[in-house]
């Protein structure tokens, strides 16, 4: 068998948690330990497991392969705790729903996010808070899904996608200038620095993995006048001006693109995820994704200083 090469494609992590609803098999397994676990996968083997929060997002990503059906764009592997046993659900689960997933880990109560770099992963996504905070801590893109499932239109062939900016595509360290100094310092020093890109932060690279994707769509769309563009990119950030340009610049450095850019200046973000409806939204704050994730599919980026455990966030109104 000729070597399959990931180099080239946009590869995306998931755990068996995002992608599927598996709340009451942890019921049991919280409730009554591994072997009960087990017993009652085996039991359910052939029971297709509900959709979970990162569904939606998944199968549409998964659909721009249709722009290259020899040579994939898009990569998704299982990366899970359950043994291989267990995992027969979740595969038989895949198939029942015809998602194209053949690749999986599956590592017996360990969490296999340690791989990534080896399968050249620029997104990892779970329920599992610990994973996801121990991923991100050696420096690994991953983010902890939130809130319930929603519904996944059948007949909506886009996919949006939607970005907090800083901890999330740039490094935190305008935040915690705001964090010392409060907006006005804040504000100043993005003026002062509005030339000087931020450095990149854990997701910068899956944007420009989202980018290539899109860039394939306008050479489909070159060839074809009927084609509709379907990633759709936005950032949405509760900055506001003059520290809006900074943000911009960067983006342009670093060669990414957004198609929208939403500076909010504190107005509450949910507000906005009910019109603009991403199919999947990042922030690394947890105080912004709760309302989010009442309408949206979100997912907490647990970087920078902000979600250290010893620190707690004051104001929230900056971004």
């Amino acid at each position: 068998m000729a070597v399959y090469e990931l180099k080239n494609r946009l590869v995306v992590g998931i755990a068996s948690s995002a992608l599927f609803d598996l709340a009451e098999a942890h019921a049991v397994f919280r409730d009554q330990g591994e072997e009960a676990y087990r017993a009652y996968q085996e039991v359910h083997l052939d029971d297709t497991l509900d959709k979970g929060v990162a569904f939606p997002f998944i199968r549409r990503l998964l659909s721009l392969n249709d722009l290259s059906p020899d040579d994939p764009l898009v990569e998704v592997i299982i990366l899970s705790r359950n043994d291989p046993d267990t995992g027969l659900r979740v595969m038989r689960s895949i198939q029942a729903y015809s998602l194209p997933i053949s690749r999986a880990i599956f590592m017996q109560g360990r969490s296999p996010y340690r791989f990534m770099p080896a399968l050249n992963m620029s997104l990892f996504l779970s329920a599992n808070e610990d994973d996801v905070r121990e991923a991100v801590a050696l420096g690994l893109p991953a983010g902890r899904v939130l809130g319930p499932a929603l519904a996944d239109e059948g007949d909506d062939q886009e996919l949006r996608i939607a970005f907090d900016f800083d901890g999330v595509l740039a490094d935190d360290a305008s935040e915690q200038v705001y964090q010392v100094g409060g907006i006005k310092r804040f504000r100043s020093h993005e003026t002062t620095n509005a030339a000087t890109p931020h450095d990149p932060g854990p997701l910068r690279d899956f944007l420009a993995g989202v980018n290539r994707l899109q860039r394939r769509e306008e050479e489909q769309r070159a060839g074809d006048a009927d084609y509709k563009m379907r990633v759709h990119v936005s950032l949405v950030t509760a900055r506001d001006a003059p520290a809006h340009e900074r943000p911009v610049r960067s983006l342009k450095n670093w060669g990414v693109t957004v198609n929208d850019a939403f500076f909010l200046g504190g107005i509450d973000k949910s507000m906005i995820m009910e019109v603009l409806r991403p199919h999947i939204f990042f922030d690394d704050q947890v105080g912004h994704l709760t309302g989010t994730a009442r309408s949206t599919p979100s997912v907490h980026v647990p970087f920078g200083k902000l979600n250290e455990p010893d620190c707690s966030a004051p104001d929230q109104a900056r971004r």
